[in-house]
């Protein structure tokens, strides 16, 4: 339902293409939800909507609040987005979040989503999925502070990867989880149940050991805000052990192993050994709205 084109005097963006609507050009707007577009992109309007307040541009860069809606689950829209795009055309290409898309297209991408605020441009325009994987690490890195930001990276009980038992350590862990604000722990059980499905996917040939490796330092941090060299390389373990299936896989020491586990991946290998009905738990049925099956 929108009203006659309207002239734009502040430039700002699409709400279907994202691209700018410059100073002087027509526009339409939506009675019931505010959307702002170009005359064209009036048939891509989703529809029907549902009234909303009029939305703002994220900021740059906030904790995973400032960007998390205001009823559960408090996953970002952006994020949401990204993940549903990535299952949707994604889980057929090859190492799935490990190959880097174009530099350029996720910076604009990224910036794009943030300026859009609540209504974000369609991601099926970019045609390389690995741009799409890109603008969800950059803005998971971006953010002042880890999704995981309580699960701290030292011995018994923060890291969990210390505890020889598996039953202490999954405890431990869903405990940690549960202290999570509400936005963080919302948002890690819907990447969690995202991140298994990829590596359930022939096609990707990226595991659990090797998404842990790529999320690690962008799920959990370094211990630190800014960690220095030293304690980046303080962060390789011993040893890892990650739940399997039948049965646990020890992996050796990290002199002995070709590709030792850092100690942020260890505990992204740890979270994702617990049941996906844990994480379930956290994004409800919602789940089944926010991304395909």
């Amino acid at each position: 339902d929108s009203v006659p084109p309207l002239q734009v005097i502040r430039p700002e963006p699409c709400g279907i293409c994202g691209s700018r609507i410059r100073f002087g050009k027509a526009a339409v707007k939506c009675r019931q939800c505010q959307l702002l577009l170009h005359p064209k992109c009036r048939e891509q309007c989703p529809s029907p909507c549902a009234p909303r307040p009029h939305h703002h541009a994220w900021p740059r860069e906030g904790v995973l609040a400032d960007f998390a809606p205001p009823t559960p689950p408090l996953v970002p829209t952006l994020v949401v987005q990204c993940v549903t795009e990535v299952e949707t055309r994604g889980l057929t290409e090859t190492g799935l979040y490990r190959v880097p898309g174009a530099e350029q297209l996720v910076r604009e991408w990224k910036r794009r989503l943030l300026r859009a605020g609540g209504a974000l441009p369609a991601l099926s325009s970019v045609a390389d999925i690995h741009v799409v994987c890109g603008v969800l690490k950059d803005f998971l890195r971006g953010l002042k502070e880890p999704l995981g930001l309580l699960i701290p990276l030292t011995p018994l009980p923060g890291a969990a990867t210390d505890i020889p038992d598996d039953a202490a350590c999954s405890t431990a862990l869903r405990h940690m989880v549960s202290k999570l604000p509400p936005a963080n722990r919302d948002t890690l059980a819907f990447l969690m149940l995202h991140l298994l499905r990829v590596s359930c996917s022939p096609h990707c040939k990226m595991d659990v050991l090797n998404l842990s490796r790529v999320f690690g330092p962008t799920l959990v941090g370094h211990g630190s805000a800014n960690p220095t060299p030293l304690a980046i390389m303080e962060d390789t373990p011993r040893q890892c052990k990650v739940r399997g299936s039948p049965r646990c896989r020890v992996y050796p020491r990290c002199s002995q192993h070709p590709h030792p586990l850092s100690l942020p991946a260890q505990v992204v290998a740890r979270l994702l050994s617990l049941p996906s009905d844990f994480w379930r738990g956290f994004v409800g049925t919602e789940q089944e709205n926010l991304v395909p099956t």
